[in-house]
């Protein structure tokens, strides 16, 4: 309907709500089925024919044009969990989507959506209280099989499943190279930007390996120089190496031929000085984001020195930081003149190149100011190596963020159940409205272990009702001595066991943050009751006069 005075389209009430869960639902149900490790893959085809198959929810999401306003924030969600923590972006989408279905459903039986709302953050925080309380499983950092094992678990579900005891001791050995102390705080960081993975198709994935080091898909400037320099002296720069030239608009009247040939010498030795400057600082090896012509490469060649031109930025700036060095812009001095300060290089053991596959790649081990590492990927085509990169960067998130906040949960659809029933007996002793509202939410957690059950050919309505059980005798003990509580699903087998003790484990900010963000992501889209489509502004074509 057109309102008065809008020019655009109004919709109101329960139509909007209709729209936006039907909107919802039908995005959740897109990556429903990729959820667990019995979840299949999704295959994405854009305008221009590239084809991406992958398992990971927010890659699956990010590659839909998607149109409507509440999916689009359920697509944000789902991001946001990426950035956040790296992984159980699917599980955040299919939570938010469910509570949004059974808050619509309340409405409908004229439930208020300020009741729910307050229902909702009232479960979300007992929720949250009750993981740090009850569920969660203390560890150190030398909890070496946990941690492989967390890694395991957030590779189960993705295409390297069945490699996950190879991959999973890359991505620990990996996050644990390039551990740091935090400046302010004095506690252990991991930035894990500092891993590089680099892929080259070719042999088999179990081939991936790691190096102590960072590397980088790039070859020397010239095939004549050196392959291999050790005590290397590295200086990062951003600027063209090659035979200096005038800048535009700038006009030379000669009126001595002569005079022409002694232009074109001074154009040559700027460029000389310039890498010599470099050489007498004692960099001998030098990358730049810009080019290096050949001239450039003759005098690195006399010298002995490796040169790589066009190095991406963010590579140079990850080396330069890893290596102690600075990435100059300019060889201008305060003074008239031009100078290299050796304070600005940085230092590494040995930078060599080698071939991996049909590329060749550049190695810079043992650099000077922080440990970086590398891991190459290998596998049978591009695609292989894509979706290997995605999960291998879902599992580092998870090391991560287990050893960054020291604590992990088991999985399996074993947290959303003892919350589920936790809940349930929190809401009956509550003689307020939310009663009703945190009783779904806690019925919304059953959907995950629901679905992970359905994805694995299994009968989920008896292995809920069997975990559901034991979940209940683990709050009816004052002590739990058996573990009921870590009990989640077996999907192989099709049983319920004792998920922290068979290693299917998650870290504790995974769950937290999925909580939190599916809840607020839920009363974001519940809060709209009002819809207006505006018109574009329709252009005035200029009268005649």
């Amino acid at each position: 309907m057109s309102a008065v005075g809008i020019r655009g389209e109004r919709d109101q009430g329960q139509d909007v709500r209709t729209s936006n869960v039907t909107a919802v639902m039908a995005i959740a149900n897109v990556v429903k089925t990729s959820l667990g490790p019995q979840g299949l893959d999704k295959m994405l085809v854009d305008e221009i024919g590239d084809v991406v198959i992958t398992n990971d929810g927010a890659t699956i999401l990010k590659q839909l044009e998607v149109e409507h306003p509440a999916a689009k924030v359920i697509v944000e969600l789902s991001q946001l969990q990426d950035k956040e923590v790296g992984d159980g972006t699917t599980s955040v989408v299919v939570l938010a989507a469910e509570l949004l279905r059974r808050a619509n459903e309340l409405i409908k039986i004229k439930v208020h959506p300020t009741t729910i709302i307050s229902g909702y953050k009232q479960a979300a925080r007992q929720a949250v209280k009750y993981i740090q309380s009850h569920l969660v499983h203390k560890i150190t950092e030398d909890d070496t099989e946990i941690l492989i094992n967390a890694a395991k678990t957030s590779m189960n579900s993705k295409l390297i499943g069945p490699e996950s005891h190879i991959f999973a001791k890359l991505a620990v050995d990996a996050v644990r190279l390039i551990k740091t102390q935090g400046l302010v705080s004095g506690k252990a960081k991991y930035p894990i930007q500092s891993i590089n993975v680099v892929k080259s198709h070719g042999q088999s994935s179990n081939q991936s390996e790691l190096v102590k080091g960072y590397v980088i898909q790039l070859q020397r400037a010239s095939q004549q120089m050196v392959t291999k320099v050790k005590n290397a002296k590295i200086a990062c720069l951003d600027i063209n190496l090659n035979k200096f030239k005038m800048q535009m608009g700038v006009q030379i009247l000669v009126d001595d031929p002569n005079n022409l040939e002694k232009i074109r010498k001074k154009e040559m030795d700027v460029l000389k000085e310039r890498i010599q400057l470099l050489l007498s600082a004692g960099a001998n090896v030098i990358l730049t984001s810009k080019g290096m012509d050949d001239l450039a490469n003759k005098y690195l060649v006399e010298a002995g020195a490796i040169g790589l031109r066009r190095v991406p930025k963010d590579h140079l700036r990850r080396i330069a930081k890893a290596s102690g060095a600075k990435v100059v812009t300019t060889f201008a001095n305060e003074e008239t003149g031009e100078s290299f300060d050796s304070t600005c290089l940085g230092e590494a053991e040995e930078v060599y190149e080698e071939a991996i596959g049909d590329n060749d790649y550049m190695f810079f081990k043992g650099m000077k100011k922080e440990q970086s590492a590398s891991i190459i990927v290998r596998g049978a085509n591009e695609m292989m190596t894509d979706e290997i990169e995605r999960s291998l960067h879902d599992s580092l998130c998870v090391v991560k963020r287990t050893l960054e906040s020291g604590s992990v949960v088991a999985g399996g659809g074993a947290v959303e159940m003892a919350l589920s029933i936790y809940l349930d007996d929190y809401s009956r002793k509550l003689d307020s409205n939310e009663q009703i509202a945190i009783a779904e939410f806690s019925e919304a957690l059953t959907q995950i272990p629901k679905i992970l059950a359905t994805n694995a050919a299994k009968d989920s309505i008896d292995l809920i009702s069997k975990l559901r059980v034991l979940h209940s005798k683990s709050q009816q003990l004052e002590v739990d001595e058996k573990g009921y509580k870590f009990s989640g699903l077996d999907l192989i087998k099709g049983e319920v066991r004792h998920n922290l003790r068979h290693g299917v484990l998650e870290p504790t900010v995974s769950k937290i943050k999925a909580l939190k963000f599916a809840t607020e992501a839920a009363i974001t889209i519940l809060r709209i009751d009002d819809m207006i489509k505006l018109e574009p502004k329709k252009e005035q074509m200029p009268g005649r006069h």
